[in-house]
């Protein structure tokens, strides 16, 4: 029998053994789930930089080595193999699909890729120029009203086309929100074209001409996807489980997801990479004066560094590829992609950023290719959603499916003021 290792805690005449945890991976965490009862005592972590909020067999990432699994495999090999909806699937059913089963899910995303007519009605509910993650998030979750045979899921069948039902639609919703946006008549996904090619269908044709990507485009665009479907405990993923603990449906935990996703430092990061490329572009810094600038903290060098990466970021490098690709043999110049560059080899030369381990990170590129497919801006935080959505599903399912699973409920160290007396009105 394999002996089971422990971590002695002592505080005070106190002492407790905690069991320790390790991963397929090598990965040792400390179990405290008994601490409070046995010792009385928290744990303290803001950010819950050092907390493992679950076991999970869906995503590993060694940021010291600059690793990122999904389900054990490379993410590298996914990107030059696989395809979106392949990886979506390895992710959310635990394995690579058959070719028959590749087949049979494609042709339930076809089925479902339309919208109840009255859940057109949502969209006129924004102002013209409202916020696309606003009609996203409000829009998935009120799926759930038009599917309530799916708010209780019971077996795999009514998981697999709740599934179907959210991979296939969040690009309809999303483009649509795109075209509300705008003042534009909705396009209709054609059942004939791929999941990447009927999206830039529905966001870019026009009713007397449908819109016809380059190769390289739908290639990019397949690429952004898959290495953004899934990243470990990030804080849109844990919203996910967090509100799934509570047992709210799908449709209501990935509608929270796509909230926690909205954050400038999480799916916004990639938009602030291009603003400040764009500062430079426009002439008022130098690339080599814009880093002296960032080393005496006078502006922030955004795209590089990472909260759990200590290492190159392996999506940055997967995305770099792609984006050189997409603008430089496309034949579509964006003088961004020269700054990116000129930025890259300029920082990662110099030992200042060296010594900080500050690399590229996903949203370094993604931008950028994000812009070479016409998507503005404002729409680059939905893009990223629809990426996350089979992680997102994925953890809610492991989550959803643990017999151990409870609330989840964080604690806090009170700092406030310690008992007083109620004051009345006339004596304060």
């Amino acid at each position: 029998m394999r002996e089971r290792k422990t971590a002695t805690l002592t505080y005070g005449d106190k002492t407790l053994e905690l069991p320790v945890l390790v991963g397929s991976e090598g990965e040792v965490g400390i179990d405290v789930t008994s601490l409070e009862k046995d010792m009385g005592l928290l744990t303290f972590d803001p950010g819950y930089a050092n907390t493992g909020s679950c076991q999970s067999a869906i995503t590993f990432v060694d940021g010291e080595k600059g690793i990122l699994r999904y389900r054990g495999l490379p993410i590298e090999q996914l990107a030059e193999k696989s395809s979106f909806i392949e990886t979506a699937m390895l992710l959310i059913f635990g394995k690579l699909p058959t070719a028959e089963e590749r087949t049979v899910f494609r042709a339930l995303l076809s089925d479902h890729e339309l919208l109840h007519e009255g859940l057109l009605h949502h969209f006129d509910g924004f102002p013209p120029g409202g916020q696309p993650m606003a009609i996203l998030s409000a829009v998935i979750n009120s799926l759930g009203n038009y599917h309530p045979e799916l708010l209780e899921i019971q077996s795999m069948d009514e998981f697999t086309m709740a599934v179907a039902k959210l991979i296939s639609k969040v690009r309809t919703i999303a483009a649509f929100s795109y075209r509300k946006s705008l003042g534009l008549p909705f396009m209709y996904p054609d059942p004939n074209l791929s999941y990447c090619r009927n999206f830039l269908h529905m966001m870019f044709s026009v009713p007397n001409r449908d819109y016809e990507p380059t190769p390289q485009a739908v290639s990019a665009l397949s690429l952004f996807l898959v290495v953004h479907a899934d990243h470990e405990q990030n804080c849109s993923c844990s919203t996910v489980r967090m509100v799934g603990s509570t047992q709210a449906n799908l449709f209501a935990s990935v509608s929270s997801g796509i909230c926690a996703l909205w954050g400038r430092l999480h799916g916004g990061a990639n938009a602030a990479v291009i603003e400040m490329l764009t500062q430079i572009l426009s002439g008022r810094h130098k690339v080599k004066t814009f880093l002296e600038m960032v080393k005496r903290k006078e502006t922030r060098l955004m795209g590089f560094g990472h909260r759990v990466y200590k290492n190159f970021d392996p999506r940055a490098r997967v995305l770099k590829k792609a984006a050189h690709e997409l603008v430089f043999q496309s034949g579509i110049h964006d003088p961004l992609m020269d700054i990116a560059l000129e930025l890259e080899e300029t920082a990662l030369s110099d030992e200042y950023f060296q010594s900080r381990k500050l690399y590229p990170n996903v949203d370094f590129y993604s931008g950028i290719i994000l812009r070479a497919l016409g998507i503005p801006v404002n729409m680059f935080p939905v893009m990223f959603a629809i990426g996350r959505m089979p992680g997102w599903i994925a953890h809610w399912r492991e989550e959803n499916r643990d017999p151990t699973t409870r609330i989840h409920r964080p604690r806090q160290i009170y700092i406030g003021p310690p008992r007083r007396p109620y004051i009345p009105l006339d004596q304060r």
